[in-house]
């Protein structure tokens, strides 16, 4: 809203401001050559400014990832946004002055409020602008607060969605029969629909015929949705509390949209999973207790456990070599051919009704129900001869995995956790730190997924994409202004334009997220097209109007400028009042966080260009040699 509003505000003022100043001098120039020439004047700041928002954005789309997921879309419709902004701007709103203004009654005089700003602005700012010392300390002492502040503050790719649907996992231990599971869920449902504001209960237990997870009877997956007239916090609060009632079983409670993203993050509804890899499944094993034994006292991690591995008995068959080689066989011959009694093995197909069935030989049930039928198998010799199994191998039932995971075939194990009641990124440090500490043998490794390594790998992605970016914005400062030393002085001005923004977050106990991106990406827009304004409005009076470079063109090009600045800020202002008076209450987790950085970003930046870019302009800006007026004021 900001971005857009200041276009037109840019716009019409000037055209305002312009049909009033040829009225008041009794200017024989027609209605439209002079709403012409005002649009002229501010097009060329209309389109650097809109230049410097693109640039602002490329880096996004070179993100990949989630994170490219969520902010690409953002960025396509700000930038779309932005870029429609300036058309209307330089086509529709000149068109729109002319149909509206060409009779319209346009007081010579400004009106009342705004020549009241001007009796308090003008003086003020003439002081400052003789006296700059203490409002460049009081600048610099500003930006330097919020460089300290920021590093304080924590980060969160996105943020706690409220949603009133909830995914809960319900994992009781390998071996749980369906009745036991069938029997813990009902018993927790019922005590879940006691709770007021619970509205539905629904769950599923095990796997679906044609499911693609593998899970046993032992995975539950529950569904709450709560009522939206309940206090949500409070609600939440009372399930949690009733679910955290069931010892010895594991379980989490998240909305659904952050199940999904946790889920694509590190492939478990966890915030953050340590994955070991390794040749051995009993190494890996033992080194998911020692992480997490290293991880459990950590401040701020919930629901620690490493991954469930449930265990089946498994006939194994282990080959006694020294006898084996008395009857002349190999270990694979043996494992063939017990694998071929045991387990089948395909010979062909036969085609029947056009359709081809596989053919399997194996051995008839009877000669393999048991471990004794099983020693008894006939194993062939090279010799023509036929011997036991049990003579050539031990045959016995042991435990073993139900399944192996594994990652770019390497076998795998994973240890979980939640981050509650502290910032991630806290936590991801000192997690990093406590796994640096533990020794992993050669061919053993780990790796850290979940939001806070995606950020990380988001932020590495973007780094040398944010260089070009400020180079593309410096190169555009510099031809907009024509000035080297106006060009360093906007472009190192810019980013104090968003203290506030971090401030404000900062003080009102919020984080880096999605929302705020979005709220520091709009008031660097505002900031930047104020500054151009200001700048280019500063070198149209000198090259234009014959105001010499001085203290009178500081003071009057800032008052000028007064009123399309206070507007852009009061407007967008206060269409934000309300979201951040309803404070952050569910469907507000991206808005309120925006709200909250706009506001604190509006105020600084608003301050900066009406105090502190006058008085950088008197000092580093270069003076120009007046020119006669002409009959069509080119663009700056």
């Amino acid at each position: 809203i900001g971005v857009v509003v200041d276009d037109a505000i840019i716009d019409v003022e000037n055209i305002v401001r312009r049909l009033r100043q040829a009225r008041k001098d009794g200017s024989a120039k027609s209605t439209a050559s002079i709403i012409l020439e005002a649009s002229l004047e501010v097009r060329q700041a209309i389109i650097h400014a809109t230049l410097i928002d693109a640039v602002v954005l490329l880096p996004i789309f070179f993100i990949g990832g989630l994170s490219g997921a969520f902010f690409q879309p953002l960025a396509i419709s700000y930038g779309l946004a932005v870029l429609l902004s300036m058309l209307v701007a330089l086509t529709v709103t000149p068109a729109l002055c002319l149909l509206l203004l060409a009779n319209a009654h346009i007081e010579r005089r400004e009106p009342l409020l705004v020549r009241f700003l001007h009796r308090i602005y003008e003086p003020l700012l003439t002081r400052i602008v003789q006296r700059p010392g203490p409002v460049f300390l009081a600048t610099a002492l500003i930006i330097v607060v919020g460089m300290a502040v920021f590093p304080l503050m924590g980060e969160s790719l996105f943020p706690e969605f409220k949603e009133r649907d909830f995914l809960m996992h319900w994992i009781t231990k390998p071996g749980t029969s369906a009745a036991e599971e069938q029997r813990i869920v009902t018993q927790a449902s019922r005590e879940l629909r006691a709770i007021p504001g619970v509205r539905n209960f629904g769950s599923h237990i095990g796997q679906a015929l044609l499911a693609e997870e593998l899970n046993g009877v032992n995975f539950g997956e529950n569904w709450i949705s709560i009522d939206p007239s309940v206090d949500y916090d409070e609600t939440v609060a009372k399930i949690e509390e009733v679910v955290n009632s069931y010892p010895g079983l594991f379980h989490n409670v998240e909305t659904y949209l952050n199940e999904r993203i946790d889920e694509v993050l590190t492939g478990s509804s966890e915030t953050f999973v340590v994955r070991i890899f390794g040749p051995d499944l009993k190494g890996i094993h033992a080194k998911a207790d020692e992480v997490e034994k290293a991880l459990k006292d950590i401040p701020g991690i919930v629901d620690l456990h490493v991954q469930l591995q449930s265990e089946v008995p498994q006939v194994q068959v282990e080959v006694d070599l020294p006898k084996a080689q008395q009857y002349g066989l190999k270990p694979g011959d043996v494992r063939r051919a017990s694998g071929v009694l045991l387990a089948g093995e395909e010979i062909g197909d036969i085609f029947r009704d056009g359709k081809a069935y596989d053919v399997n030989v194996w051995s008839t049930p009877a000669t393999r129900n048991s471990v004794s039928s099983i020693q008894n198998l006939p194993i062939n010799t090279p010799n023509g001869g036929v011997v036991r199994l049990g003579d050539v191998a031990d045959v016995r039932i042991a435990p073993a995995q139900s399944v192996i995971y594994r990652d770019n075939a390497s076998r795998r194990i994973d240890v979980s956790a939640n981050v509650e009641g502290r910032d991630l990124s806290a936590v991801m440090a000192e997690v990093n730190n406590r796994l640096g500490r533990v020794e992993f043998p050669l061919g053993y490794h780990t790796e850290v997924l979940g939001e806070y390594a995606e950020r990380q790998a988001a932020q590495s992605r973007l780094l040398l994409f944010a260089l070009a970016a400020a180079l593309g914005t410096f190169l555009i400062l510099l031809a907009s202004f024509g000035n080297l030393r106006l060009a360093i002085l906007g472009f190192l001005t810019l980013p104090s334009a968003l203290v506030g923004g971090v401030l404000a977050a900062y003080f009102t106990g919020d984080v880096i997220s999605l929302g705020s991106l979005i709220g520091f990406l709009t008031v660097f827009g505002i900031a930047a097209r104020n500054k151009i304004m200001l700048i280019n409005h500063y070198q149209h009076l000198e090259r234009y109007e014959g105001e010499a470079f001085g203290l009178d063109l500081a003071v009057r090009g800032a008052v000028e400028r007064l009123s399309p600045i206070l507007m852009t800020a009061l407007a967008t202002g206060l269409a934000l009042v309300p979201l951040v008076v309803a404070g952050d209450v569910p469907g507000a987790e991206i808005e309120y966080p925006m709200a909250i950085v706009i506001l604190g970003g509006l105020i600084t930046s608003t301050l900066l260009n009406l105090f502190v870019v006058p008085s950088l302009y008197l000092r580093f800006g270069r003076k120009r040699a007046a020119v006669p007026t002409p009959v069509l004021a080119p663009a700056p």
